[in-house]
């Protein structure tokens, strides 16, 4: 998946995934302030449609959308596209770089150490 999302879409898909299920009111009602008119909402949402992110049912005037990709799916994506474009690829100079700019603390080195030896 080579997809990427705007901000504002990003923001829409972040709500489905913690709704599941919603109608546009639904959506529009889960944004934070100041809430976006439910024409942009709308919008948004057609172009996720479009994109391959969102399913639509039909109830006859009323629209119901859930997300086709998971939020696991977009996030793995989404940090493989960081590190090939900004790391080339090198997960290990990614975690470098996060050490490097204090963003990553030892302790959570330690942590991911641990992990990565219980998954073998």
């Amino acid at each position: 998946m080579k997809r990427v999302l705007t901000k504002a879409e990003e923001q829409i898909m972040q709500t489905l995934w913690k709704l599941e299920r919603a109608y546009l009111k639904d959506v529009v009602d889960a944004q934070p302030k100041p809430k976006p008119h439910s024409n942009t909402v709308a919008t948004i949402l057609k172009i996720l449609i479009d994109k391959k992110f969102v399913a639509i049912e039909v109830h006859g005037r009323v629209h119901e959308y859930r997300a086709l990709v998971s939020k696991e799916e977009y996030s793995s994506n989404s940090i493989r596209n960081l590190v090939e474009g900004y790391f080339e690829g090198s997960f290990a100079d990614a975690v470098s770089f996060m050490v490097k700019q204090k963003d990553l603390k030892v302790k959570d080195l330690e942590l991911l150490l641990q992990q990565m030896k219980t998954k073998k």
